[in-house]
């Protein structure tokens, strides 16, 4: 990955790198905004995996799921093109956290999008939220490099 797209998510500890490809374009010649989704989504999961929660959640058969999301296009996307998405959780409360995203494009060599997601910690046996583990709060506080 370009030190000049790095630079521009220094304060994401995960940062995910992917091409942007020819299918991912609509009909307007731009990247489809479902498209963002995915990349976030992705970087979600690069985050969870980082701190092994993944694990956690299988061995206690529960999840972390989507409760929201918003998304700030500040510039088009198209192909070809190389992005980065950068992840970082900014809030943990009770039963959910709050995950920031930015993107940043090589051909714009510039934040393209920032987002904002909420993810519940889900009992899905109980079908009811739970109360964030501490286990999950600890390695994100490390990942973080500060507490919560």
């Amino acid at each position: 990955m370009a030190n000049d797209l790095q630079n521009l998510l220094t304060d994401f500890p995960v940062v995910s790198e992917y091409p942007v490809q020819w299918g991912d374009q609509d009909a307007f010649g731009h990247v489809n905004n479902l498209v963002y989704f995915r990349w976030f989504e992705s970087s979600r999961i690069t985050y969870f995996e980082r701190i092994g929660v993944l694990d956690f959640e299988s061995e206690n058969k529960t999840a972390m799921i989507l409760a929201s999301i918003q998304c700030d296009y500040l510039q088009q996307l198209t192909y070809p093109d190389r992005i980065v998405v950068g992840a970082s959780v900014t809030r943990i409360g009770n039963s959910s956290m709050t995950v920031k995203h930015a993107i940043a494009s090589e051909a714009a060599c510039d934040v393209v999008a920032k987002s904002e997601s909420i993810i519940v910690y889900y009992d899905y046996q109980d079908q009811q939220s739970l109360r964030v583990p501490d286990e999950v709060r600890k390695k994100i506080a490390e990942l973080e490099a500060h507490e919560f």
